[in-house]
């Protein structure tokens, strides 16, 4: 049997596809086409039936990740949408938190909420914090207010009460109201998305789900019907933001919750990988197109974030904790108004995208840079698929960039390439130098069409000493969806302090998040066998605003200070203190049910016979004013042998990434197929 693991990009749609039987992995990509992302992966899918000779009925496996939600919010491409919630809160979503996102930049704005004011209806009901009905829902009153969102162009309501997260029970009942009044009508409940307490935080996130839900219920349907088409057997499932897989069903109930679903594959594959090359401490190293995402690794645990922002609206969902900056292969060079060279975060995209690619680009890139110093190839890309055009790329730099400057073409371009570098170095040390992690102990992972071309740079101006690039680095995140598990995360308020009585209380509520974490493993029919489940507390001191969460092994109604000593040991480790003298509050109980799909990552890579036998080319290659151009060898990377040594400097292509080995540094291939390069 064959599992198809899918990644939908920009640019391109990346396929990663495993044969059950004989281990053996294959690779494939093919344009995306961001009208309609599901003509990409269908057309995909059916070249690989052809390709590799795979009968549908033997696919027993279709995962994908996709940014389909998050450029929806990024583009504001979600349909008019209405907001219903507790009399007095209408303009939560405008008046959100006093924090900035630049605390010095007066021009700041924050972006306008996705659902305009004449569309945040009030409804008179109210609940108080302990989840006791003030103020009975008024099912007339909504009626009411049903005729009047009728009235309008609204597709999706969103409904957030205030302490729902206590009490469904108001919003469960509008919801009954709203499906009798608008059958048509999307509706995304704050009390299912997100319940938690924070108003501003679960109604951005009710109304984010609200905002792409039609769209992504059509495009879910419209991608597994033409699955089916294709006479594969199966439904194809969703990574979703915290790393795991979500049914088709699930992802049309919550789509806010693939918001990272593409990114957050890579890193999932990222740490399988590493963990099972023996490097299980990694920064990934995710370059793309238009941006570089990086994430931190350790023992081979990705690090998870309680929410993040997506073009400024807050999603308060477990995720992985990614960071993001505008730097990639689309990113343009250009000269500020004080005669500085800058690069990005602008970038050209996939569409003119770089001059090079002959599309209509105008504007310098990262990319044309590194065509420029023939550290890409300067003729074509993609095993001889895409022609580029060397001589414009140099001339637009040499235009734009070196004559305003007064240095050659060569220098401009590595100039470009080297700021490039120190931006991608500063976010790697945004998620480890600066929360208190030792680059030295760390390997960086490097992955994304233009990651490894970069790596070696980058590896050595933030200091650390060893790269690892997986085989066809630039379909890593179609290889994560084939290494995720299906899970889904579920929590209960508890907002009380640490007593005997409310720690009891909280293993009721845990044993009430098993049972229900147990249901939808079934209803996503994984067996009892592969099922898995991971208990934990989220609490602070008394007086704090952020949690610290705190992992059980167990539900124990004795287990309070066994609670209370873990708790202080996590918060020594996050913030280098604790204090015994100071009361323990715990804010909620959570679980995540998790879904084990088998796989395995052998060291069974056979490459060719030796390193002289992999050399295709070789090539004058620009590496800076102190080395000049250097002949550098080019080797083609299926064809190298495993554990043997390849000094740099050297260039190593393959299909979706071109490998820049600097000299002083030295390349190897393990078991795995990585290559393993040292400074």
């Amino acid at each position: 049997m064959f599992r198809i693991g899918v990644d939908v990009g920009g640019t391109f749609t990346d396929f990663t596809v495993t044969n059950g039987s004989s281990g053996e992995t294959f690779f494939h990509k093919v344009s995306s086409t961001p009208a309609d992302p599901s003509v990409a992966i269908v057309d995909g899918i059916s070249q690989i039936l052809d390709t590799f000779k795979i009968a549908p009925a033997d696919v027993s496996y279709i995962g994908h990740g996709t940014t389909v939600a998050t450029n929806m919010i990024i583009e504001r491409r979600g349909v008019p949408t209405a907001l219903i919630t507790t009399k007095g809160f209408r303009d939560v979503l405008a008046i959100g938190r006093q924090t900035r996102p630049d605390l010095y930049d007066v021009a700041v704005r924050k972006p306008d909420p996705l659902v305009e004011r004449y569309q945040r209806r009030e409804l008179n009901e109210r609940l108080n914090a302990q989840g006791e009905a003030l103020r009975p829902l008024d099912e007339t009153e909504l009626e009411a207010l049903c005729d009047e969102i009728a009235e309008t162009d609204a597709e999706a309501v969103a409904v957030s009460f205030i302490h729902a997260y206590r009490n469904p029970a108001h919003e469960e009942a509008a919801a009954r109201v709203i499906a009798r009044k608008l059958p048509n009508i999307y509706v995304s409940l704050s009390s299912k998305v997100l319940p938690e307490f924070r108003e501003f935080e679960r109604t951005s996130t009710a109304v984010l789900n609200a905002y792409v839900g039609p769209k992504m219920a059509t495009y879910f349907d419209r991608l597994d019907g033409e699955i089916q088409k294709l006479g594969i057997p199966v439904s194809p499932m969703t990574i979703h933001s915290n790393g795991g897989l979500l049914s088709i069903e699930t992802a049309k109930r919550l789509p806010v919750m693939t918001c990272l679903s593409g990114p957050a594959a890579g890193v999932i594959g990222a740490a399988m990988v590493g963990a099972a090359a023996g490097i299980p401490n990694i920064v990934t190293f995710d370059v793309g197109g238009t941006s570089t995402d990086v994430s931190l690794i350790v023992g081979g645990q990705p690090k998870l974030t309680s929410g993040r922002e997506v073009a400024g609206y807050p999603v308060k969902l477990p995720m992985i904790d990614i960071h993001v900056i505008g730097a990639g292969g689309g990113s343009i060079a250009y000269i500020d108004d004080a005669d500085a060279l800058k690069v990005g975060p602008r970038s050209a995209g996939a569409f003119p995208g770089p001059v090079a690619y002959m599309r209509g680009g105008a504007e310098p890139t990262l990319t044309d840079a590194n065509i420029c110093l023939n550290r890409l190839n300067p003729v074509t890309l993609l095993d001889g698929r895409m022609k580029v055009d060397r001589a414009a790329a140099l001339k637009v730099i040499q235009e734009r960039i070196a004559g305003p400057l007064g240095i050659s073409g060569e220098e401009a371009a590595y100039g470009i390439v080297q700021l490039a570098a120190a931006n991608m170095s500063r976010a790697i040390r945004s998620v480890t130098t600066e929360q208190g992690h030792d680059l030295g102990e760390l390997a960086l992972f490097s992955f994304g069409g233009a990651g490894p071309l970069h790596s070696a740079d980058v590896a050595r101006e933030a200091g650390i000493a060893k790269i690892v690039v997986p085989q066809e680095p630039g379909t890593m995140c179609a290889r994560g969806a084939l290494l995720s598990d299906v899970s889904l995360d579920f929590v209960r308020m508890q907002l009380a302090p640490a007593t005997q009585e409310t720690w009891v209380s909280a293993c009721t509520a845990l044993r009430e998040i098993l049972a229900e974490g147990d249901r939808w493993l079934e209803i996503e029919k994984v067996d009892p066998s592969l099922r898995r489940f991971e208990l934990a507390i989220d609490a602070h001191y008394a007086g704090q605003s952020h949690e610290i969460r705190v992992p059980l092994d167990s539900i124990d109604d004795n287990g309070l200070d066994d609670f209370l000593a873990r708790f202080a040991k996590a918060h020594k480790a996050t913030y280098g203190y604790d204090n015994p003298e100071q009361p323990v509050f715990i804010v909620s109980c959570r679980l995540r049910a998790v879904g084990h799909v088998p796989k395995t990552i052998e060291g069974t890579y056979q490459g060719g016979d030796t390193v002289d036998g992999a050399k295709v080319d070789e090539r004058q290659v620009y590496f800076g004013p102190e080395e000049g151009w250097l002949a550098t060898p080019i080797y083609r990377r299926a064809d190298l042998p495993v554990g043997q040594s390849i000094p740099g400097p050297a260039i190593i292509e393959e299909m979706s990434s071109t490998t820049v080995v600097l000299a002083g540094q030295n390349a190897e291939i393990d078991a795995f197929g990585n290559i393993i390069i040292a400074n």
